[in-house]
């Protein structure tokens, strides 16, 4: 489970965009709404001023390290091994392995 979450923690810090909301009006009974960029909160961290080159030069030789395809390969490899666990307590929930493939 703890191997599943690392790869999954890369995968939404460094290839899920992230649309963030940035000033929200409320104008009679309508709420307006404005939102940043879209963009993943690796890159969000690149242009934050609080993080040191140092630590910018870690992430992006990190972000240069990681494969698209490998991780996601390795993700479903953690979810099918889960679900063949589940599976040998005799425990069903067709509707959880479903939406999970879907991911």
């Amino acid at each position: 489970m703890n191997q599943l979450y690392a790869y999954l923690r890369l995968y939404a810090n460094f290839f899920q965009p992230v649309m963030k909301m940035t000033e929200k009006k409320r104008i009679g009974s309508k709420v307006q709404k404005k939102h940043d960029d879209i963009k993943t909160p690796y890159q969000r961290l690149l242009e934050s001023p609080y993080l040191s080159e140092v630590q910018k030069k870690y992430l992006t030789r990190l972000y240069k390290a990681l494969d698209l395809f490998h991780l996601r390969q390795k993700i479903t490899a953690c979810q099918r091994k889960l679900f063949s666990l589940q599976k040998k307590k005799n425990v069903k929930n067709k509707n959880l392995e479903e939406t999970v493939w879907n991911f």
